[in-house]
């Protein structure tokens, strides 16, 4: 049965203009945003600076005659991207964030494809767009973040922001007097697929608005949040910034993922949002230190005697690895996981050591939360309880209940930008097909198995979820990186791990006798046959989820 469930008391929002007015006017003194500048000075921006910067651009575009239109960017995380962001949200345009890492064809489409007239971009660009003007014929303006000066199309945010300021102060109502609809389009983001083209999701203001207010009534997070994941994704640009805000959060801006380990000592924070990559690395990372000082047996013994004691109702984490959690900035409390399956061992070692782990579950297409393990019951095996406003189905379930996962409610996407066809493939009598498969446990948490797409058909008819073996995998030390695959052996199908190993903890380890141990409990069908080591991580897309389909290709 159902366990009844806890919600927080969450502020209700009416739109995304009063999401930033709220916070200006009850939290205008707080330090929104903490940031590096050029010279690696620590900048900080309060909420009331923020509110005013936001109205600052939105007021020059509109005076130059931008509404109702669409405003892409494609730059690195900083402040003025998260500046575009919220005066576009709150503006009558259309906001489309671009993923900066995409090849020079992907990212041009994309803007061409969305059909954007103003592009903001970061200075490494510069170059490619000038060289093909002709091709974005739509774009008017060009706005540079690091622009120091207007060059024609080619204009500098700051001089444009403090046209903007001037001409807010002095009584230009052209911004705040714009008018959104509420379920129209108000954000169009490109999934990162792995091949061809990648599809523009269309999320309305309504759909923001309800990922915020759920969200938070599921789930609650602390006063100051590492923001590292890129904001062209729905989950750092919706869980990450807009949730944020409505928390009075202190978001503190990475500049790369090489500066992580070094941001949590100077910013400290509470929680930060990562997907599975991420977690793991700063597991293995922990393992690896311990290692080279020669401590990792006493701290692995050192998280079962912990282990043992919290059962008897005794919690002494904080004080058992207060040397690790000095090395992760000393006030971490809370992880917020998602984009994939987190690795059973990294989710185990989190719990242990005194640092919640939320599991949680989303799609671009449900902007992107669906499901959220909550801090009063989590179950890092799962990935937590639907949000309030979500139905879920699950279809065509096997006999161990196991079926694809549907999902209806205020979070799901309008559909595929310009693309009905495909729009109508993923909908059936009103419910969104995503493509994973799941089942749902006895206390209704949600469960997933795996893609739908990575099934995996052996030669005796048995369907093979790969994630759920790599999870087996993962819970060795030395395992960084591992993908399962089919494979072909005199003719017959046999299931092959390709693993990218960590050389310092891999020591003199059987790698075959490690694999079969920890994979002990599952029938004879799931055992892999074949072991493949390579030297190098496996190719990632910018959200740092492994590009599966290449691997198997190759």
């Amino acid at each position: 049965m159902a366990k009844e469930r806890y919600y927080y008391d969450v502020q209700p929002l009416s739109s995304l203009r009063e999401l930033i007015e709220l916070a200006k006017n009850e939290s205008g003194d707080t330090v929104a945003y903490k940031f590096k500048n050029a010279d690696k000075e620590i900048c900080d921006v309060t909420y009331a600076q923020f509110y005013e910067d936001v109205y600052a651009l939105g007021t020059a575009l509109a005076d130059m005659g931008i509404s109702k239109t669409h405003i892409a960017c494609i730059a690195e995380n900083s402040y003025k991207w998260i500046n575009t962001y919220l005066m576009t949200l709150c503006s009558d345009c259309v906001f489309v964030g671009i993923d900066r890492e995409l090849p020079e064809k992907d990212y041009l489409h994309v803007i061409t494809d969305s059909d954007s007239e103003v592009v903001f971009y970061y200075q490494k660009l510069e170059d490619s767009l000038r060289a093909n003007r002709e091709a974005l014929s739509k774009v008017k303006y060009f706005i540079g973040i690091d622009r120091t000066e207007d060059d024609g199309e080619f204009l500098s945010f700051d001089l444009l922001r403090e046209k903007g300021r001037a001409l807010y102060k002095n009584g230009n109502t052209s911004y705040v007097d714009m008018k959104n609809d509420f379920e129209a389009m108000k954000m169009l983001v490109y999934t990162s697929g792995t091949t061809g083209f990648s599809k523009g999701v269309m999320l309305s203001e309504k759909n923001l608005i309800s990922l915020i207010y759920f969200g938070l009534r599921s789930a609650t997070i602390y006063d100051r949040c590492l923001s590292i994941l890129p904001y062209h994704h729905t989950y750092e640009a919706v869980c990450g910034i807009l949730v944020g805000i409505h928390k009075r959060v202190t978001l503190c801006i990475n500049e790369s993922l090489r500066a992580v380990a070094k941001n949590l000592a100077i910013y400290k924070p509470n929680y930060m949002y990562v997907v599975p990559a991420v977690a793991s690395a700063l597991h293995k990372n922990v393992l690896r230190t311990a290692q080279k000082q020669g401590k990792l047996k006493v701290l692995l013994l050192m998280m079962k005697v912990s282990n043992a004691l919290r059962k008897v109702g005794i919690d002494l984490r904080r004080k058992l690895f207060a040397s690790v959690h000095e090395g992760l900035g000393g006030n971490l409390l809370e992880v917020v996981c998602g984009g994939a399956p987190i690795p059973v061992d990294t989710a185990y070692f989190f719990d242990a050591i005194g640092i919640m782990i939320l599991n949680v579950y989303g799609i671009t297409e449900c902007s992107p939360l669906v499901s959220v393990n909550s801090p009063k019951d989590s179950d890092y095996k799962t990935v937590g309880y639907p949000l309030e406003c979500v139905e879920i189905k699950i279809d065509e379930p096997d006999s161990d209940g196991i079926g694809e996962i549907c999902v209806k409610g205020d979070i799901v996407m309008l559909g595929y930008y310009k693309k009905p066809e495909q729009t109508a493939e993923v909908f059936k009598d009103g419910w969104f097909s995503t493509g994973d498969f799941g089942y749902v446990n006895k206390k209704g948490q949600l469960v997933i198995t795996g893609r739908k797409k990575n099934i995996i058909v052996l030669d005796n008819g048995k369907n093979i979820y790969p994630e759920e073996i790599e999870e087996y995998i993962y819970t060795i030390p030395y395992v960084k990186e591992v993908v399962v695959y089919d494979s072909t052996d005199a003719d017959k199908l046999i299931l092959c791990a390709e693993i990218y190993p960590d050389n310092e903890l891999l020591g003199d380890n059987d790698v075959n006798a490690d694999i079969c141990r920890v994979l002990s409990e599952l029938p004879p069908y799931k055992q892999i046959g074949k072991i493949v080591m390579r030297d190098e991580e496996f190719v990632k897309n910018s959200s740092r989820k492994i590009k599966r389909g290449e691997i198997v290709k190759q």
